[in-house]
């Protein structure tokens, strides 16, 4: 397997995908691995985790390739290949809902491409002549701060005068559109099933903005240390890469004008004014409920003391 692609294709992968991909491999994992209980001496070893597999679709506009959902794929180990009739089926189904949507390639599970997948690949070339690989690593790597997915592209090398067909890793960039956004935002804000309390859901939410911001952090720093390198001469002047930072750093003025301070304020203030109104609203229904319960229960006072109401 070569070390990158050199096809000079841009790879744009959506979120749902990889939810796709992960959820079947949970789903297939907890139903061929029920828990069961351990042997007192711990002998027992773990089984292998079982493979997933199936197809990815979207949209190649020019050398942009753009993979926008997946679908599920029957798969015999015994022969190495995929049920054909089924995977016709499900693309003439979702060619219904989504006419746009070609088979751009399959997607798989593992901690790196085997011979054996490339079986598979080489009998999805009559659906795509250049099927894509994506493949998920489910092992949890705690160290690892990139997506645990890969994407693989095949090309033709020439191994001791044989031509022969290889996976080259290609990189590709997560993109979303403005549905997944807030698919993916409520997934975060829902509530624990453990039934965990406001500060729980906040605790949450904070550190999970703490490591966004640890993040960008530690990718500013990346971009300093290079930069330094480039006008020291220690590694070569990238051009385009300059162009990038300096259309970055030209967005950063729009935030000090004083139009970005009248309307940041005037947002802030309505904010707090919807606020109080909420705490206003929530204090009249207290104090109500609490006048009503007085009057009832002085109401039952009078009547045997002969005395009028209160209020």
């Amino acid at each position: 397997m070569a070390s990158s692609s050199s096809s000079g294709l841009t790879f744009k992968l959506h979120p749902l995908v990889i939810l796709n991909v992960s959820d079947h491999y949970t789903r297939v994992k907890s139903q061929s691995q029920p828990p069961s209980s351990h042997s007192s001496n711990g002998a027992d070893s773990p089984s292998a985790p079982p493979r997933v597999f199936g197809c990815v679709i979207g949209v190649q506009s020019g050398r942009t390739v753009e993979i926008f959902n997946s679908f599920e794929l029957l798969y015999d180990p015994a022969t190495h290949s995929l049920d054909r009739a089924f995977l016709e089926k499900k693309q003439e189904l979702y060619k219904k809902v989504f006419p746009n949507f070609y088979v751009l390639g399959w997607y798989s599970s593992g901690s790196d491409a085997q011979e054996s997948d490339m079986i598979i690949h080489k009998a999805l070339m009559d659906i795509n002549e250049s099927p894509v690989y994506v493949l998920l690593n489910p092992s949890i790597n705690h160290a690892q701060k990139d997506l645990p997915l890969t994407i693989y592209e095949s090309e033709l090398h020439v191994i001791d005068g044989i031509p022969q067909l290889i996976f080259v890793q290609a990189s590709y960039q997560i993109e979303t559109v403005e549905a997944e956004r807030i698919s993916v935002d409520h997934v975060a804000h829902l509530k624990p099933s453990d039934g965990g309390s406001a500060a729980t859901q906040l605790a949450a939410h904070l550190t999970g903005i703490h490591s966004a911001i640890k993040m960008l952090n530690s990718r500013i720093r990346v971009l300093h240390h290079y930069l330094l390198a480039m006008q020291k001469g220690d590694i070569p002047c990238d051009n385009s890469l300059l162009r990038q930072v300096s259309s970055l750093l030209r967005r950063l003025p729009a935030i000090e004008s004083e139009k970005f301070r009248d309307d940041f304020l005037m947002e802030y203030n309505d904010t707090l004014l919807v606020s109080y109104l909420a705490m206003f609203t929530n204090c009249s229904s207290t104090m109500n409920e609490l006048v009503d319960k007085f009057n009832t229960a002085y109401d039952r006072h009078s009547r045997r003391g002969g005395r009028t109401a209160f209020i």
